[in-house]
């Protein structure tokens, strides 16, 4: 399990504890209508969110008004904890399936009786800032195909489940919300999926469900090119 999903988990475990022992008493659970808005860029907003089911975007835009999608989240993920540095959002957080929240004040948080929920929140956000490390990283070092699949083992680590040396995704992404995370355009997606799917480091089952091959995906991380088999 890569680390940013190792502290996250630790955190969101975390959290629900303190929700469900009334540790942080101004928790609530709220239930949001699929692609309604949490919280906008600009909103002064001091909470944590945690997701107990349904699934959730952070995005931006840039000048001209093009979306840009900076990371996805399902159930047990944890975000808007930016509101520790700052009360007012650099991003928007818009629901992609209703959805239903634990949303609990950041100062909630830091004032806590007990120090380990604060302790998990803060290996929770250098592990964030690694990761964040990482795809800046990988922006300026791969090219976009490089980057959809550094991504996919991303993704695949977050929401799948493991199966020997692959993963099942069941959540499904479209072509477009790759694009947006990738920074390119959907129809290179669909390339780039397709030269994967040759080379053996993906597959669609039956349901549809996205099945990562691992070995396969990080080999090409390492090489200069895929080779089809």
């Amino acid at each position: 399990m890569e680390p940013f999903c190792k502290a996250e988990k630790i955190f969101a475990h975390k959290l629900q504890e303190a929700a469900d022992d009334g540790i942080c008493a101004s928790a609530a659970r709220i239930h949001i209508s699929r692609h309604e808005h949490v919280y906008n860029c600009g909103q002064s907003d001091g909470n944590v969110y945690l997701i107990e089911s349904g699934q959730v975007k952070t995005l931006t835009y840039t000048r001209n008004g093009k979306q840009c999608i900076l990371s996805i989240h399902g159930p047990d993920n944890v975000f808007g904890e930016s509101s520790v540095l700052l009360s007012a959002r650099t991003e928007t957080a818009q629901t992609m399936q209703a959805t239903t929240l634990i949303r609990i004040p950041v100062a909630r948080i830091m004032n806590a009786p007990d120090p380990s929920l604060r302790n998990a929140l803060v290996n929770h956000m250098a592990a964030r800032l690694l990761q964040q490390q990482e795809a800046i990283a990988n922006l300026v070092t791969m090219d976009s195909e490089h980057r959809l699949a550094a991504l996919l083992v991303t993704l695949g680590n977050k929401f799948g489940k493991q199966r020997d040396t692959t993963i099942l995704v069941r959540e499904r992404f479209t072509q477009e919300e790759l694009a947006e995370m990738v920074g390119t355009t959907r129809s290179r997606i669909g390339y780039f999926l397709k030269r994967f799917t040759l080379a053996g480091a993906l597959h669609r089952t039956e349901e549809s469900y996205l099945c990562i091959h691992v070995p396969e995906l990080t080999d090409y991380l390492d090489s200069a090119k895929l080779v089809e088999r």
